[in-house]
């Protein structure tokens, strides 16, 4: 009988044991709090207002506050990392973060590597010069050494067009590269209309935009190819950012209400890649 006791209060031990166990898990792993839902990890250069930049801290920006909202819609959290816009693709292929905002643009170079959400702004390539530098169109810039971000788009535009890649200077990031064209180490600046848009407006300088907008690109939110459950999360977020008004919004708080960039509806990777050499 002493055993059978003994052997009883073991097991109802045991149980209570048990149960406080279980009732602790539930509680350090957050239950529906916040800790439950997906982290998403976020690369980023923040060297590219007004679509990406670090203020006093803070990162802010269209693609930033876009990434955001979408987290918002699809019930998921963002954790960012900064690093250099060149490294930001090796990264995600590498599996160090999972998706990358930065104004990237969606080239076939890129679709081998790596998949893209639907496009969510429409840009182009401007060219940023001095006056009386006799530089008034892209033909001019023969003989000329012009700046570019180094791992951009830019580049191949140049190569594709026949500027020699002696003639062109690359620079970690896009305000090194507005220097140098304000302290005369470059000739022009080939890049992104709205961030050379965003610069002759903000800052102290007589560079003005000279000649037509170029080589019409589609930005593209970057994923893992290992996360293709990722991309339509990421899809389905922009699609309901679109229709709530939030997405336009987007572009009266970081864009000054340009809206030429704004992509109604739905735009493909494959249906808006360039090709690039």
């Amino acid at each position: 009988m002493k055993k059978i006791a003994l052997l009883f209060l073991a097991v109802l031990v045991a149980g209570v044991l048990a149960a406080c166990g279980e009732g602790k898990s539930e509680e350090g792993s957050g239950g529906t709090g916040s800790s439950d839902k997906l982290v998403i990890q976020v690369g980023t250069s923040p060297t590219y207002p007004p679509f990406e930049s670090d203020v006093n801290g803070e990162l802010v920006g269209f693609d930033i506050g876009l990434i955001k909202k979408i987290a918002e819609a699809e019930g998921f959290e963002v954790e960012f990392s900064t690093m250099q816009f060149d490294g930001l693709v090796p990264a995600l292929i590498a599996g160090q973060i999972d998706v990358v905002v930065g104004a990237i643009t969606i080239t076939d170079k890129r679709l081998e590597n790596v998949a893209f959400s639907n496009a969510y702004y429409k840009s182009g390539l401007s060219i940023l010069a001095k006056p009386n530098s006799g530089i008034t169109g892209f033909d001019d810039l023969q003989g000329k050494l012009v700046g570019i971000q180094k791992g951009t788009s830019s580049y191949n535009y140049l190569i594709a067009n026949g500027v020699e890649d002696r003639n062109i200077k690359q620079y970690a990031d896009i305000s090194t590269t507005y220097s140098s064209l304000d302290t005369g180490g470059i000739d022009a600046v080939l890049y992104d209309n709205p961030s050379n848009i965003n610069y002759i407006t903000t800052q102290t300088t007589d560079a003005e935009i000279v000649g037509d907008i170029l080589a019409g690109e589609y930005y593209g939110i970057a994923v893992n190819k290992k996360k293709p459950e990722l991309v339509e999360k990421i899809n389905a977020g922009l699609a309901k950012l679109q229709e709530n008004g939030e997405y336009e919004k987007l572009f009266d708080e970081y864009l000054n209400g340009e809206k030429n960039g704004l992509i109604e509806g739905v735009a493909k990777p494959e249906d808006v890649v360039i090709k690039v050499q």
